[in-house]
């Protein structure tokens, strides 16, 4: 395991694996939906950390959505900007603050490929939060061309490295 950067203490509680305990997803244009999902947030020695998520049916176990991105930290400071591309198209950037066990961030860009799936997201607005149990919570709002600001996905996390 590489030597964890100085400027990552902010956010180095994010460092490792971690599995979806509970995972429900709803908005106003879908149905309600559940899944299972694997977080890796890893440090390879730079003012960053690696992400990757994998979301898998909860019953037939097929691939649902994925993710790859970096989140990186302004040394000397708790500001963050974290890069993220998903399989279906969409490119975000997210900007915010780390915090004692916790990290805002709100989308600074979003674009998307030009056969996306409409209806097209604008904004996505993103909460976690490391709980006193030691689980990790991540809540995730997000607005479209048809519906404004409304929470999109809850989903909790037990680290398992």
């Amino acid at each position: 395991m590489a030597k964890v950067h100085e400027a990552l203490k902010p956010i180095q509680w994010l460092i490792g694996r971690w599995e979806s305990v509970t995972a429900k997803g709803s908005y106003p244009t879908i149905k309600d939906f559940t899944y299972n999902e694997i977080l890796k947030f890893e440090s390879l020695g730079q003012p960053l950390l690696n992400y990757e998520a994998n979301s898998r049916h909860p019953d037939s176990g097929a691939p649902m959505h994925l993710e790859r991105g970096f989140l990186r930290i302004k040394p000397g400071t708790n500001q963050v900007a974290f890069m993220v591309a998903h399989n279906f198209g969409l490119v975000v950037l997210e900007e915010g603050e780390a915090q004692e066990h916790g990290l805002k961030l709100a989308s600074k860009s979003v674009d998307r490929m030009s056969f996306g799936k409409d209806p097209a997201v604008k904004a996505v607005v993103k909460r976690y939060q490391l709980n006193a149990d030691g689980t990790l919570e991540i809540q995730t709002d997000m607005e479209t061309d048809n519906t404004p600001m409304t929470n999109h996905l809850n989903v909790v996390y037990k680290r398992c490295d």
